[in-house]
């Protein structure tokens, strides 16, 4: 289809890197287009996400959500909002177009929406030049769209290498920047399930204000997929609204680390992070948001020897954690388990919300922005410590990622310079 109105265009030359892997994530872009600029003779691409859909609306009269009518699994991510993010993402890790503010654009094309009342809801989202939204009714602006963006390279000059070929800019470290999330602006794009999840929490949260209501959110992933950059995203976000919120989990490293990092500047900033057991007596929605980071590390009660006599109760820890806020929010994974009587699995809280009769909306991050983006690398690990259905089996390879094996931790060190300048 895209290739078709490209070639009516007069854009028939243009490369097109259809499925391009964002660098260092397992995200695929379904299509980049890649060209020259027609007035400025600089390379310049074309984000561009295709949709089947034939109608869509917003979902609970969200702007940034979408429902699709027989689509399964919920809510959907604005297409718009998902361009974007690639886009943004794009013009922060490829080098090659880092210093070219003018290079990116993207745009959502719902092909199979012949009718505008059918998307009509999709309209109110804002747009912009890394975000358009066309449907088979616009086909005539799309093509104006792409001819004002692109026109095919010359001279053996080709733009769609020097984006595959770009190097990729180091990703930007979760604690380093959590003051600034916190304190400032948000310091991370978000990509896909990341972005809808947030989204999702955003929405939840005022939902549940203006029905007195209660909903929870339970996003899921490995390691890398980007957990603790959404939660902290939020925290940042819902205090940016003026909206109570609390950071909680049960790893007493990983809480005194960000209280370190995150109150850097603003000591008073450090109260904002928790431990799961120090809601035992907190008041029954008394936030709109606790984010319960690493929720695996759940106890079945947050009971300890230091504990008061007058608080040792039976309660679970996950209803002291449920009740504490309008939307408590879990994050996990359930192949991490640190300490017997963790129990934080994805059942089990969704098994605890049915018997309170709440509602609970689940998201799972299938990306991954550690190793590489290798899915098949997680899959290859998960297999071979048994997390997963099948045998463990040799390595295949993956040509997005290389697998070294050293015989000490001394040897790791050492090569790990040499490691670190092999190719994507």
């Amino acid at each position: 289809m895209l290739a078709r109105d490209l070639s009516e265009a007069g854009l028939g030359d243009v490369e097109m890197l259809v499925e391009y892997h964002l660098p260092l994530t397992s995200q695929r872009a379904d299509v980049v287009l890649a060209g020259t600029h027609p007035d400025t003779g600089a390379p310049s691409y074309v984000v561009v996400e295709l949709k089947q859909w034939s109608s869509a609306y917003r979902y609970e009269d969200n702007p940034d959500l979408v429902e699709v009518p027989g689509m399964p699994g919920g809510p959907k991510l604005h297409p718009v909002a998902q361009v974007k993010g690639y886009c943004d993402y794009l013009a922060d890790f490829a080098k090659a177009i880092a210093d070219q503010p003018d290079a990116l654009a993207g745009m959502a094309y719902l092909h199979n929406a012949t009718d505008p009342a059918t998307v009509a809801d999709l309209r109110s989202f804002p747009t912009g030049v890394t975000g358009r939204l066309f449907t088979a009714a616009d086909r005539a602006d799309m093509i104006g769209f792409l001819r004002s963006r692109l026109t095919a390279g010359s001279g053996g000059h080709s733009p769609g290498d020097t984006l595959m070929r770009s190097a990729v800019a180091p990703s930007q470290q979760l604690l380093k920047v959590a003051a600034a999330e916190v304190q400032d602006r948000p310091q991370f794009h978000l990509l896909g399930d990341q972005q809808l999840a947030v989204d999702l929490v955003l929405h939840a949260v005022e939902h549940a204000r203006s029905a007195d209501g209660k909903r929870i959110i339970i996003v899921t992933g490995g390691p890398g997929s980007g957990k603790s950059v959404i939660a902290l995203s939020l925290v940042g976000e819902l205090a940016r609204r003026g909206r109570t919120v609390l950071h909680a989990t049960g790893s007493r490293s990983f809480t005194q680390t960000l209280r370190k990092v995150a109150g850097h500047r603003a000591p008073r900033v450090q109260k904002m992070f928790k431990y799961f057991n120090q809601f035992m007596t907190a008041e029954r929605n008394g936030l709109d948001v606790l984010i319960l980071d690493e929720a695996h590390r759940i106890r079945e009660t947050s009971v300890d020897r230091y504990t008061k006599a007058e608080l040792r109760t039976d309660r679970p820890q996950i209803d002291e954690l449920i009740a504490a806020a309008r939307v408590p929010v879990f994050l996990l994974d359930e192949h991490q388990v640190v300490r017997p009587g963790e129990m934080g699995s994805l059942e089990q809280i969704q098994q605890h919300a049915r018997s309170l009769g709440l509602e609970t909306q689940h998201v799972h991050l299938g990306e991954q922005f550690r190793c590489g983006g290798s899915e098949e690398y997680l899959l290859w690990v998960k297999r071979l410590l048994g997390l997963v259905e099948g045998a463990p089996y040799q390595w295949k390879g993956d040509p997005q990622f290389q697998v070294l094996v050293a015989d000490s931790p001394h040897e790791v060190s050492r090569s790990r310079s040499t490691a670190a300048t092999l190719p994507a």
